[in-house]
């Protein structure tokens, strides 16, 4: 008897030694969540970055105004017969 119970506390052991830490395991399974979960969070950064891009796309194949100003604060253009104006502050002298 004391023989069986020893081959059945051996076996068990194996067998918890093999859920927690052995292939597909306890620890393999949350290194696996974590990465879900890290890759989640990229994909919905993303996901607002590509929204916000076709927003600005519709924005520009629908009406002027985008595009003057895009025109206005990225190349610096001004209309005809406006003055620009640079205002500098005291510590870009």
């Amino acid at each position: 008897m004391r023989l069986f119970t020893l081959g059945l506390f051996v076996l068990l052991s194996l067998l918890l030694y093999t859920l927690v830490w052995g292939k597909n395991g306890w620890m393999d399974y949350s290194e696996v969540q974590s990465d879900i979960d890290i890759q989640q969070s990229v994909n919905q950064n993303l996901r607002k970055r590509n929204s916000d891009m076709f927003a600005e796309i519709d924005d520009l194949k629908q009406g002027l105004d985008a595009i003057e100003e895009r025109a206005r604060h990225e190349l610096g253009m001004v209309k005809e017969g406006e003055t620009f104006y640079r205002i500098t502050g005291e510590d870009s002298q």
